[in-house]
């Protein structure tokens, strides 16, 4: 028989070790001005329409790699004017001269996805790196002691509930091509239980509801597997299923408890926590089985929430104990060290990458608080995404 659904949550948050605890271009020849990711660029962003100019400012004040500046100092000049119905005509101008280096015309879902395109495509032009500013996110708001699963654009103009149970729903993860969520949810059954939600068709379906607890489901980067953890055995192991849920195969098994599997970009070998040392710690493992290993962190006795990198294999973010709370911390395989490249005030927990390999959404932690912020894992600059009358947002998941 099950437990008690208020014992089942209790678990399930010890299985998340301190989930609550409060301590159209394709390749486009690169500029000689272009500086290094770790600097900060200097540009100009101009436009007619203040709209436009609002949302491009703010997309870019998003991004750790530049500065706003209104004086010759700038090395772009960004020019974004309307072109029709929700399209935007971007011309790029390096240092004062007058001539365009590159023009293109972005056509979106509506005025503010068009800019956005645009600006992702000044940054491809202008860094080494992509945009992510036509991402969206899914996380979870916790309201009247419920919570529920949000999904928004990054300026947070877009937000909507696509779960209202009055119940806890957590751990949303998008699909690849960005048109299905999946999430845990005490929905229905009063437990954990894992749902797959078509956004398109408002429709949702079991994935996994075995006894014990469901949860930690992540689409491998195809999207033609989930990883997931599951307690059905007596503990909590990882597991890996095709697309819906079926072909089931058992990871791990051992004595201790392992949550949050997170995929290497090639799909070949999951990351995810692990108390077999005593306190969590971070573990790969075969996506199809068989041996695995720690990985020397070497910053901390508590490591967890692991998230790959989706551009640079050797990279991992992570959630490491310091200091009588928690940071972000950032693993480099090559270098087989650690580094902390967070300092809120209060915690900062559950980072995920973005498309770009560079930036983080995080959860800080503050005064009982909890809101979503942008970590630039190279500059270091960090930018709450929205207003704290939102409510209590955590548990990001981000898809471009």
């Amino acid at each position: 028989m099950r437990l008690s659904a208020s014992l089942l949550f209790i678990i399930f948050i010890t299985f998340k070790f301190f989930s609550n605890l409060d301590a159209q271009s394709g390749v486009i020849e690169l500029k000689e001005a272009v500086r290094e990711n770790s600097e900060v660029l200097p540009i100009v962003i101009e436009s007619t329409n203040s709209l436009i100019l609002s949302h491009s400012r703010q997309v870019f004040g998003l991004h750790g790699g530049y500065r706003v500046v209104t004086t010759n100092e700038s090395v772009f000049r960004f020019s974004l004017e309307l072109s029709g119905t929700n399209s935007v005509k971007l011309s790029i101008f390096q240092d004062l001269e007058n001539n365009a280096v590159y023009t293109s015309t972005f056509k979106g879902d509506d005025l503010q996805h068009a800019v956005c395109l645009a600006c992702d495509c000044a940054v491809e032009y202008t860094s080494n790196g992509i945009g992510f500013f036509a991402g969206k996110l899914s996380f979870v708001v916790k309201k009247h002691r419920t919570s529920e699963i949000y999904i928004s654009d990054l300026l947070f103009t877009k937000v909507r509930a696509v779960t209202n149970d009055r119940s806890f729903a957590m751990g949303p993860s998008w699909s690849p091509d960005g048109t299905q969520l999946l999430y845990t949810t005490y929905h229905k059954s009063g437990f954990p239980d894992i749902y797959l939600m078509d956004l398109s068709a408002g429709v949702r379906q079991v994935v996994a509801n075995f006894k014990g607890t469901n949860n930690g489901a992540q689409f491998s980067p195809n999207g033609s597997m989930i990883a997931m953890t599951l307690s059905g055995s007596g503990n909590a192991e990882l597991y890996v299923s095709n697309q819906f849920g079926r072909e089931l195969r058992r990871i791990t098994k051992n004595n201790s408890l392992e949550t949050s599997p997170s995929w290497s970009p090639d799909g070949q070998s999951i990351v995810y926590a692990s108390d077999a040392p005593g306190r969590p710690q971070l573990f790969v493992a075969s996506a199809t089985g068989g041996a695995h290993r720690r990985l020397p962190t070497n910053i901390s006795r508590y490591c967890a929430e692991p998230d790959w990198n989706p551009c640079n294999s050797s990279q991992i973010t992570f959630t490491a104990a310091v200091n009588g709370g928690f940071q972000i911390a950032l693993y480099d395989a090559k270098l087989q060290s650690s580094k902390i490249i967070s300092n809120l005030k209060g915690s900062a927990v559950e980072p995920t990458w973005l498309n770009d390999g560079r930036h983080i959404i995080l959860t800080e932690r503050l005064d009982g608080r909890s809101r979503l912020m942008i970590l630039d894992s190279h500059s270091g600059q960090i930018v709450a995404l929205h207003k704290p009358s939102l409510g209590d947002a955590c548990e990001a998941s981000f898809v471009y």
